[in-house]
């Protein structure tokens, strides 16, 4: 896999690989749709609430090709992104509005960053996490956004993200998109609502505390505990896992992208330049849960 936008030992492939991110991913999605306009357009035009397990097979077939697949499946499939979200607008909305893409792309790389290390006990120092960041710039470039509306550098980042934190006003409308989100209407019915508590629990947990105060979760003593009982129970068994367990995630959503891909045989409708992505071949010139409507 070393025809795409990144190369294997960048670190958005180290750790975008990780298929236990998924269970992060209700952190950053609810972060995400805590900033208004991007709630609104969910609620008003995604089919989360209906077909959960589709929501989550598009977003994750998008991000993995973006990490991992060649840099025209990356370049063919987020074109139809882009297509699609200019469908999606509103009043005060439109999906393809730089503001919402550079929040998008922000929330899963603090997700992906804060998780990772927790998960695997490792402290990223300031300079991986510049690498990173860097890289993870693509989750908004590669649908459109011009690269000088994202925070420069990772310093900048820090200072865009807490002034996000403090400042987002989560309204009756994200909290909707919350309860769907956190209670999905899947094909198992009672088998998977142990699974479900855990994630949870796992997006409480993860979920900086203004939001999640605004959203209205509760969070004492109790659920702290059993909190950091699961991430300890996660930090014994995941990391011993073999590689090739913890990478199936991406190998099927990834395996299910490329046929559709095949079946549309779509020709690249943009181009993306990687140069300064941190490792990536090429120039940069791209969301996670409702990033790929």
């Amino acid at each position: 896999m070393t025809e795409g936008l990144f190369r294997d030992d960048d670190l958005i492939r180290v750790i975008g690989r990780e298929g236990v991110l998924i269970a992060a991913g209700g952190a950053a999605s609810l972060l995400q749709t805590a900033h208004p306009k991007v709630g609104q357009g969910v609620f008003d035009h995604s089919y989360t609430a209906d077909d959960p397990s589709r929501r989550l097979r598009n977003t994750m077939g998008w991000v993995y090709t973006v990490q991992f697949g060649t840099r025209e499946e990356a370049e063919a499939l987020s074109a139809l992104v882009t297509k699609g979200h200019e469908a999606v607008t509103g009043p005060d909305y439109e999906a393809n509005d730089p503001e919402l893409q550079v929040w998008v792309a922000a929330t899963l790389f603090a997700v992906a960053a804060q998780f990772y290390q927790l998960l695997f006990r490792r402290t990223l120092s300031r300079a991986e996490l510049a690498e990173f960041y860097e890289q993870t710039k693509i989750y908004a470039t590669i649908l459109g956004c011009p690269e000088e509306r994202m925070p420069e550098t990772y310093e900048d980042f820090r200072e865009y993200y807490a002034n996000m934190l403090n400042t987002l006003q989560v309204n009756d409308t994200s909290r909707l998109v919350a309860d769907q989100v956190l209670y999905p209407k899947l094909p198992g019915g009672p088998l998977s609502a142990p699974g479900l508590a855990a994630v949870r629990l796992l997006t409480a947990g993860l979920m900086p505390a203004p939001i999640r105060e605004q959203y209205g979760w509760k969070w004492n003593a109790g659920r702290q505990l059993r909190f950091r009982l699961l991430i300890k129970t996660l930090q014994v068994v995941y990391p011993r896992l073999p590689l090739r367990v913890r990478t199936m995630p991406r190998d099927v959503y990834m395996t299910a992208t490329r046929q559709m891909l095949a079946k549309m045989n779509r020709r690249p409708a943009i181009s993306v330049s990687t140069q300064g992505t941190g490792g990536a071949q090429g120039g940069p010139s791209a969301g996670g849960e409702d990033a790929a409507a």
